[in-house]
């Protein structure tokens, strides 16, 4: 297990990615959502990931400034 707080952060990130994406999976398998669903789930999952991590790193350059 990792020690340090950036290392837990980046760890339970990417394990919440990971279940996530197997969940999206999961479900087009399952034919309870079409494949295109799927894709169309998968393609705003990677924007809210990108697009979060933009701000985070705005906000904390942001921070440094001041």
């Amino acid at each position: 297990m990792p020690r340090n707080r950036t290392l837990k952060a980046i760890a339970g990130i990417a394990a919440s990615c990971i279940g996530l994406v197997g969940t999206i999976i999961l479900l087009s398998i399952m034919k309870i959502i079409s494949f295109e669903v799927a894709k169309l789930m998968l393609v705003a999952l990677v924007g809210m990931y990108v697009g979060f991590g933009i701000l985070i790193a705005v906000y904390r350059l942001i921070r440094k400034l001041e």
